[in-house]
């Protein structure tokens, strides 16, 4: 069997299991998420590595959720510095720098992703998030978590700080095809974290029609009348989510 094959095979089987054993862990994120949409909540997101991708997954798109605010910092990030933003992940003097340029409050909900859960900028981010009242969802790896030592002043990992944890069932190390020389590669966090927040979402907008509250969705850049329809919603929130703003 092709590596190609194999690598789809555990992710399929991956995401069969992820359904069963997360189901009801989504469903409970959606509605917490709903709740916090119908009070006039927003939905923070962040992750730091590659972890900021999935922030980025539910931002910004089409059929998205609008009141969505990744917190996001080119230093935590991968583009200016991979190696870099490792270590930067380790200093704990980042969450408050974050907490003032986003000022998580109650009745938001903060979606904290970290496939390890053990470096201080998640974790510390994740419990003053929750000491402000909001509601925090964690993003993690329940089997390499479990197996690492926390890296942070509190000795805590990102599952001990949460309110809710959704296990995105990665082994440890993440990547998870064995290679011919003995090496692994093909990591499945980012996709299985899409999927599981992607299914979220879903969720929340099958919710806020049943339950008949306001939650507004994107479309397409790229279909007539999306950038229309972008634009009035861009405006309305440019000033509460950052990421947003037209700064031309």
């Amino acid at each position: 069997m092709s590596a190609i094959n194999c690598y789809f095979g555990n992710l399929f089987s991956l995401l069969s299991r992820t359904l069963k054993t997360q189901y009801a862990g989504m469903e409970e994120a959606a509605r917490r998420i709903a709740d916090c949409l119908r009070q006039g909540g927003m939905l923070y997101a962040f992750g730091t590595g590659h972890g900021h991708l999935l922030a980025l997954e539910i931002f910004y798109r089409a059929g998205g959720m609008v009141r969505v605010c990744p917190i996001l910092d080119e230093k935590l990030m991968l583009h200016i510095s991979a190696a870099g933003s490792t270590l930067e992940e380790r200093d704990e003097s980042w969450v408050s720098i974050l907490l003032e340029k986003y000022p998580i409050k109650a009745g938001d909900v903060l979606l904290a992703i970290s496939n390890s859960g053990r470096n201080a900028v998640p974790v510390l981010l994740a419990k003053a998030a929750r000491e402000r009242g909001a509601y925090v969802i964690a993003l993690t790896s329940m089997q390499h978590s479990s197996a690492v030592s926390s890296r942070n002043s509190i000795n805590l990992r990102l599952f001990e700080t949460a309110d809710l944890v959704l296990d995105n069932g990665g082994v440890l190390g993440d990547a998870s095809f064995l290679a011919a020389d003995g090496t692994m590669v093909g990591p499945t966090s980012t996709a299985v974290g899409a999927a599981m927040l992607q299914s979220i979402v879903c969720r929340v907008k099958e919710l806020s029609l049943v339950e008949d509250f306001e939650a507004d969705f994107f479309k397409s850049s790229n279909v007539d009348g999306g950038d229309e329809w972008n634009e009035r919603l861009v405006t309305r929130y440019q000033d509460s989510i950052p990421g947003l703003n037209q700064g031309r």
